[in-house]
């Protein structure tokens, strides 16, 4: 399942990445050589850009389902290009220039694959916006795109993609390990120990909501003046309300065995009303809504755990932006139990950038005509190149 014996010359990469958050565009400048259990990455720089206000709120309103026209997304699709080709650019400053661009782009759309019974399957469907095309012309650099299409063509998810990264990069010889990253959607890889075939029995799925609904109610909570729950302070200051909690979990979609994979399009603006008329009877402060949240993200991880791991890991590794909230990380830790929680960063891979870093990889991965999906987590029949090449 994994190529030896090829050696390559180190190559710098530039991996960009907006979550479903849409916090901004991250940007991380790798050097990277080798191609499998040889693969090493060294982070030379790492930057969040955020997007310009109204570009945000754009893309926000189309995540969200509101209507516009093919103009208009025309529009959309081109400024979010412009805006990733100039987090390229920035990121290189002081530095020799990079060679690659893997672009991952920003996700306004995603429709998992349905089964219709008698063994037929509806394709899933993902739209990431930011032209790859115009990325490389913008910086002169070859650019690879579009790497959920070629998963999703053949019958997969085309998420998450990570997990075969995390393999090669953080797998370990004795012990099991989650890689959970908490963006505005969680997703998690399961490695087991480093032996055996070992690579087979890889598995990662999205989990649920991560940071998605805190931060739409945060928004919603103070009339649009601040994002996001720094550190998860404000959420630690209440106390979850656990019947709530439990009525949440018992959404289908915690249920459905993996592969599998999700959005905004399930946990978003609509099912966060659904949650605050939920959460109209117990009477709940502000700080008690932030805080019974984030147990629904730590329950909904926790729970997918117990339910589809084949065992529980000896460890688990937060990343992504949810990784920095500390009472998110308390929560988690309190339900895992013996299970130490930490994050990417104790393990050398910085937390903040690993998606970036990822799509890097992605991208260098293609340039060697090397596969980057993982069948056992996309759901797809077989491995594929993953990502459309323009130079």
């Amino acid at each position: 399942m994994h190529q030896t014996g090829q050696t390559t010359a180190p190559t710098r990469v530039i991996g960009l990445i907006s979550g479903t958050s849409v916090d901004g565009i991250d940007a991380a400048l790798v050097e990277i050589s080798g191609t499998d259990l040889d693969l090493q990455v060294e982070l030379l720089a790492g930057e969040t850009y955020p997007y310009p206000g109204e570009l945000r709120e754009k893309i926000l309103a189309v995540c969200a389902g509101v209507a516009m026209s093919m103009a208009e997304l025309a529009e959309l699709d081109d400024a979010i290009a412009k805006s990733f080709a100039q987090a390229a650019q920035n990121i290189q400053k002081n530095h020799q220039s990079a060679t690659l661009i893997g672009s991952h782009g920003q996700t306004v759309y995603h429709r998992p694959p349905e089964s219709k019974g008698a063994g037929k399957l509806s394709l899933g469907y993902s739209l990431q916006l930011g032209r790859g095309d115009l990325i490389a012309h913008l910086t002169g650099i070859t650019t690879v795109s579009n790497f959920r299409v070629a998963d999703i063509a053949i019958g997969g998810h085309g998420a998450p993609l990570v997990p075969r990264v995390d393999a090669f990069l953080l797998s370990h010889p004795q012990e099991g390990r989650c890689i959970q990253n908490v963006g505005g959607i969680g997703n998690v890889a399961y490695i087991p120990p480093r032996r055996d075939d070992w690579l087979n029995k890889i598995r990662g799925w999205d989990t649920g909501p991560g940071n998605s609904l805190l931060d739409l109610a945060v928004q919603q909570l103070t009339d649009g003046a601040k994002t996001y729950d720094n550190g998860g302070k404000w959420a630690a200051s209440g106390n979850p309300c656990y019947p709530l909690v439990e009525q949440w979990l018992s959404h289908e979609y915690f249920h459905l065995h993996p592969p599998k994979s999700t959005g905004r399009e399930l946990f978003g603006v609509d099912y966060l009303h659904q949650c605050f008329q939920d959460a109209a009877p117990y009477q709940l402060t502000p700080a008690d809504m932030l805080a019974t949240l984030t147990e629904l993200t730590a329950a909904s991880i926790a729970h997918s755990y117990h339910t589809f791991l084949p065992e529980m890991p000896n460890r688990v590794f937060l990343c992504g932006g949810g990784s920095r909230n500390l009472y998110l990380q308390q929560r988690l830790q309190l339900l895992l139990g013996e299970i130490p929680v930490l994050t990417t960063d104790d393990v050398g891979l910085n937390a903040n950038f690993k998606e970036a870093i990822a799509f890097a990889v992605l991208a260098y991965w293609r340039q060697l005509h090397l596969p980057g999906n993982l069948p056992a987590a996309t759901g797809a029949p077989c491995e594929v190149l993953l990502g459309e090449v323009h130079s």
